[in-house]
């Protein structure tokens, strides 16, 4: 086991913009001619990247992935005006989404329901951690196929863990899951709000697992950086409501800076001449960085960047492939 070599991936939170990181594994896909889940030790994910991360390793009848990451663009595509739907009473109902969630939740758990079926997470194809907070607790929680193997009362539905990563305050309802043990249910949250880049919590998981292994490789998939500006002068006067939203992607942005900072520190040695850690990120310079922003215009935007993005970093990630292929 000390000759082996880890290798994670890690994909952000993010809402629709998922479809950029879904872009890019469609591109290690491609080149590599392997399924994402045969060329990961563990795939780590937070809300859109949580749901990614179970799909891609949903097993199929064959038992192989069901799911390549190209379904994955498409499914960003087809289903995402079902998932943030609304109708215009609920927007009167809940005065515009300052008394409620701006989505009711039978949508989102429809769409869910749909791809990830019966699946448990104990079925996953290779590892996953997916990243959500407990509010009743007061702790961040972590749905781990590991663990669910051994300990029946973690084997939860995949499509129960993906609801409950992706539940974002102010868009979804906390998300309750029931469980056998004396707990008796948890009470979830958007693994965002602690974890919108779960690359360290993924890094860490995996050097607890493996205390003897020193050779790691990492792969980070961003959503997005946000560029919208926050100007003074409209902010110094605003109050609660008018910082909600503007708090929670400043927040999510602020921990994905501070976890690729720290992981550059932590792997900035190369391994046999090559990096040991990567990260795909775009800059939302067009486009919106909302979550729920389905409109055809912007989707068709996010995938512009996404495949500006891949060219950019086209040797790099003809570097990574080799380096995942190379075992």
């Amino acid at each position: 086991m000390s000759g082996k070599k880890i290798k994670i991936l890690s994909i952000d939170g993010g809402g629709i913009r998922g479809i950029i990181p879904a872009m890019a594994m469609d591109a290690i896909e491609r080149r590599t001619g392997k399924p994402i889940a045969e060329l990961f030790d563990l795939i780590a994910g937070t809300s859109t990247g949580g749901i990614l991360a179970l799909a891609l390793t949903r097993p199929g009848e064959d038992g192989k992935p069901k799911y390549a990451a190209a379904e994955g663009i498409q499914i960003y595509e087809r289903e995402g005006h079902r998932i943030f739907s609304r109708s215009a009473w609920r927007r009167v109902q809940t005065l515009n989404s300052l008394s409620d969630e701006k989505y009711p939740s039978q949508s989102v758990e429809a769409v869910l329901k749909e791809y990830l079926g019966d699946a448990r997470l104990r079925e996953a194809l290779t590892d996953v951690l997916v990243t959500a907070y407990e509010t009743e607790r007061r702790s961040p929680w972590f749905f781990r196929s590991q663990r669910a193997k051994v300990r029946p009362d973690y084997d939860f539905p995949m499509w129960q863990v993906a609801r409950a990563t992706s539940a974002a305050p102010t868009y979804f309802e906390a998300f309750k899951i029931t469980t056998e043990g004396v707990e008796e249910y948890y009470s979830l949250i958007d693994g965002g709000v602690f974890a919108n880049n779960p690359t360290m919590c993924a890094f860490v998981d995996a050097r607890t697992r493996f205390p003897e292994i020193n050779d790691f490789m990492v792969v980070s998939l961003g959503t997005g950086e946000l560029t919208r500006p926050i100007y003074h002068d409209e902010a110094k006067d605003w109050g609660l409501i008018q910082w909600v939203q503007p708090v929670i992607s400043i927040l999510m942005q602020g921990v994905n800076e501070t976890v690729h900072y720290q992981m550059q520190q932590l792997l900035s040695d190369s391994l046999d001449g090559k990096p040991r850690y990567y990260r795909l990120q775009t800059r939302l310079e067009v486009g919106s960085d909302d979550l729920d922003n389905v409109s055809r215009t912007n989707i068709r935007v996010l995938k512009l960047l996404g495949e500006q993005m891949i060219h950019d970093n086209s040797s790099r990630i003809d570097q990574l492939c080799e380096m995942l292929t190379s075992d």
